[in-house]
């Protein structure tokens, strides 16, 4: 699940991304076409991974989650684009 929310005086979006997986260890990379350094998301009580991270306002990100540092997994709530290796990458629209 990913939940946007708007500043009227920001030019940026606070963005939470939240998965449920399961997994010892989740990070997300490709955003801001960083796809070197992952973000570490945090494991919750329940759990589930989350991370909260500032995003440019009318901005474009294609991202994926790396689940145990092996297994690449698309957003299932955000839409989907090919990338150049055959696979799909989530799309998300600030």
């Amino acid at each position: 699940m990913i939940e946007k929310k708007y500043f009227k005086t920001k030019d940026y979006c606070k963005v939470k991304f939240n998965l449920e997986v399961e997994a010892k260890k989740v990070e997300i990379l490709g955003l801001n076409g960083e796809w070197k350094k992952g973000l570490a998301m945090t494991k919750k009580k329940d759990g589930s991974f989350s991370i909260d991270i500032n995003l440019p306002k009318d901005s474009q990100h294609e991202f994926k989650y790396l689940v145990d540092k092996k297994n690449w997994i698309t957003d299932p709530a955000s839409e989907a684009t090919q990338n150049v290796f055959g696979t799909t990458n989530s799309v998300l629209s600030i």
